[in-house]
């Protein structure tokens, strides 16, 4: 029975908005976070792994 209301429960967040999930505040800090950091890093989608150039 626990396992059917964890379902019910998952089901009706997967109806709601993103809001029910993570919140607001923290999801835009996050991308700015992100953004920032994209920046600082030279704005390049793919990066070398382990100081190699990509293709």
């Amino acid at each position: 029975m626990k396992i059917t209301q964890e379902v019910r429960d998952f089901a009706a967040k997967q109806n709601s908005g993103a809001e029910t999930f993570v919140a607001a505040e923290e999801a835009e800090a996050g991308m700015a976070d992100m953004s920032r950091v994209f920046r600082e890093t030279g704005s390049e989608l793919y990066m070398g792994a382990g100081g190699r150039e990509h293709d």
